[in-house]
């Protein structure tokens, strides 16, 4: 199940989503997402490298510890200056906490490596606050401006 959604915004990038199985077959799709979107707008090689990273830990953490059949994922620009990243899912009492693993463990890193690559990140419930029925996992990344200028001065 693939529903793609672009939504043009004021400032002439679009945004992006898509609905997916919540299933590890989720993270390549998510990742080309992410591609697709960095490449649209022009953005250099290391915010790429860095929002695929991040999304591809969102959709993990959404795969491992929420419910439902699938997940939403959104990529959005809604200025020159901001990447937004977020998947959706349905388990509203299910929030992502920040831990501190030891070595020895195998797991439990995704969240600090959201932290590391992103200017911020946090969770939103969705629904009324009596009952949510699901919630929103985002980061939003800084996007330096004027980094591609030269491929797009070559592109006129």
């Amino acid at each position: 199940m693939t529903m793609t959604a672009t939504r043009p915004r004021p400032n002439g990038h679009p945004g992006y989503s898509e609905t997916h199985p919540r299933a590890e077959r989720t993270a390549p799709l998510a990742r080309r997402l992410v591609g697709t979107a960095c490449a649209a707008w022009g953005l250099a090689d290391e915010v790429t490298r860095s929002a695929t990273l991040v999304m591809a830990e969102l959709v993990s953490n959404a795969i491992r510890h929420a419910r439902g059949p699938t997940i939403r994922i959104i990529i959005d620009r809604p200025s020159d200056e901001w990447v937004c990243l977020a998947v959706v899912d349905r388990a509203p009492h299910r929030l992502p906490e920040l831990l501190a693993p030891s070595a020895e463990e195998q797991s439990g890193r995704g969240l600090l490596l959201i932290e590391a690559l992103s200017d911020r990140w946090g969770y939103d419930r969705l629904g009324p606050a009596s009952r949510p029925w699901g919630k929103r996992c985002w980061a939003e990344l800084t996007v330096s401006l004027g980094v591609n200028l030269t491929t797009n001065r070559a592109d006129r």
